[in-house]
């Protein structure tokens, strides 16, 4: 079974995600576009699936992990790596590879968004799975040690699909799609 695969982020002026593992900005309403997105189904029998590094895990308030409403996977090559032994985290799963990860989508999944860190996205940027990428351009530099790589060209431009604006800082939602 194959599953459309988009990557979505935020990114500033100069392509920054990150500084010291946590968001240098705090968009409550980006926050919203990027829940409802990656929540959004068209058949409501099924959920999305959500993979992301364990740095991206880690940097989560432990209110907000696992994502509701979305099968939560962890990348990591750490074989030490353990959650505890919270019920509410029996659902989530451990993988040591992407293809392992994207392997776990099954037939009650949708679609699959890789949520980062950096090094993720560095690796998965070029695969040929990768459907599109919803990037939130964030107009604003911020001081950041963690970077998004440069789109390759074989996405043919973006689609804006929205814009907002909050504590005086603006942002576009772009959907880059392969032709």
């Amino acid at each position: 079974m194959t599953h459309p695969i988009y990557m979505i982020v935020a990114v500033d002026e100069h392509h920054g995600i990150g500084k010291d593992g946590h968001l240098p900005w705090k968009l409550k309403k980006e926050y919203k576009y990027f829940r409802d997105t990656t929540r959004k189904v068209d058949d409501l029998t099924k959920q999305n699936m959500v993979i992301m590094g364990h740095h991206t895990w880690d940097s989560l308030e432990p209110e907000f992990r696992p994502l509701p409403n979305r099968k939560n996977v962890i990348l990591t090559r750490n074989t030490d790596y353990k959650l505890s032994a919270d019920e509410k985290y029996q659902d989530v799963s451990i993988c040591n590879s992407i293809d392992k990860a994207i392997a776990l989508a099954d037939d009650k999944i949708e679609k699959i968004f890789i949520l980062g860190g950096g090094q993720i996205f560095k690796e998965f940027i070029n695969n040929p799975r990768l459907t599109g990428i919803y990037l939130t351009k964030v107009h604003k530099t911020f001081d950041c040690d963690t970077f998004f790589p440069e789109i390759p060209a074989t996405f043919k431009g973006s689609e804006k699909i929205g814009s907002d604006e909050e504590n005086g800082i603006s942002y576009d939602f772009l959907l880059f799609s392969h032709p």
